[in-house]
C-alpha cells in the first residue's frame, strides 16, 4: 500500500480536478499528527493556486484502503455546486469490485437500508454498518463483467462486478455485496468475519489473515465519475490498479 504519494490528477473540468488515490492512503485527517493524507499531498501540489486565493474541497470521499477517483473542488462556486449535485443525483459514480463466487444473476438492484450496526446491536467496530428496516435508504445496481477460477485455500470461484451507487451510505456497496452472498475479495469487516479487522488491528498483516482474506485490501476501486450538472460536465475513467488487475487471471 502507498504511504507517501503526490496526487495523479486525471482530468480537470471547470473549477475542479479529477485525482487518483492510491490504497492505504486516507482523503483527510482523523487526529492530529496522523499519517500523511490525499488533502495534505493535494494542498502541497496546488500550494501556488491556494496563495492565489484558490482552495480544496474534496466533494467526495474513498475508504482508506479503496483506490480510485476523487473529485476536488478547487474554487467556492465548484464547490457549492458540486455539492449540491452529489446531493440531488447529478454525479454518477462507478465502482469496480472482485468479488468471491458466481453471482446467479448478470445485473441486480440491490435496495436494502443502512445504518451503523452498534446503534441497533453490540458491534465490537463502531463503524460497522448493516441492513436494518430502520436505516437510511440506500440502492446499489451491480453488474457481472467476468466470472473466473481462481487457485487459493478459500475457494476458487471469484467475479468482477461492476457497482453503482445511486445513494452514498457509509460502506454501501460493500456491505450490499456481502448482503447478497458475495462479499469483496480482502474485506477485513464484512469478508469471512470482522474478527479478522479486530486481528489486523492488533498484528497488522499475518500468514493467516493472508490465508483468509487473500488480498491485503479490499478489492474495491472508484473506476468512474460522470459529472452532468450543467456547465460543469465531465466523464473520467480509471481502469483496475496493478494490485487488482495482476489478480485476474490472463487470457
Amino acid at each position: 500500500m502507498a504511504h507517501f504519494f503526490s496526487p495523479e490528477i486525471l482530468g480537470e473540468g471547470n473549477g475542479y480536478l479529477v485525482v487518483l488515490k492510491p490504497a492505504g492512503i486516507l482523503v483527510h485527517p482523523t487526529k492530529p499528527g496522523g499519517p500523511r493524507t490525499l488533502l495534505d499531498a493535494l494542498r502541497e501540489l496546488l500550494s501556488y493556486e491556494i496563495a492565489s486565493g484558490g482552495q480544496i474541497s474534496l466533494v467526495n470521499r474513498l475508504d482508506r484502503e479503496t483506490s480510485g477517483l476523487v473529485l476536488v473542488a478547487t474554487t467556492s462556486d465548484a464547490a457549492r455546486r458540486l455539492g449540491l449535485s452529489m446531493q440531488h443525483g447529478r454525479i454518477a459514480k462507478k465502482y469496480l469490485a472482485l468479488v468471491r463466487g458466481w453471482p446467479d444473476w448478470e445485473t441486480s438492484r440491490v435496495e436494502a437500508p443502512l445504518l451503523r450496526e452498534g446503534s441497533v446491536r453490540a458491534s465490537a467496530v463502531w463503524l460497522k454498518q448493516c441492513v436494518h428496516p430502520d436505516g437510511a435508504p440506500a440502492t446499489t445496481e451491480l453488474r457481472v463483467l467476468r466470472k473466473f477460477r481462481k487457485s487459493t485455500p478459500a475457494g476458487e470461484r471469484f467475479s468482477l462486478i461492476e457497482a453503482r451507487p445511486l445513494t452514498g451510505r457509509t460502506h454501501q456497496i460493500r456491505v450490499h455485496l456481502a448482503q447478497v452472498g458475495h462479499p469483496v475479495v480482502g474485506d477485513k469487516l464484512y469478508g469471512p468475519s470482522h474478527d479478522l479487522y479486530l486481528r489486523f488491528i492488533e498484528t497488522g498483516w499475518t500468514p493467516e489473515l493472508a490465508e483468509q482474506l487473500l488480498l491485503p485490501r479490499h478489492a474495491l476501486h472508484a473506476s468512474g465519475l460522470e459529472i452532468i450538472e450543467p456547465g460543469l460536465e465531465g466523464s473520467f475513467q480509471c481502469g483496475l490498479p496493478e494490485d487488482l488487475s495482476s489478480w485476474l487471471p490472463t487470457g
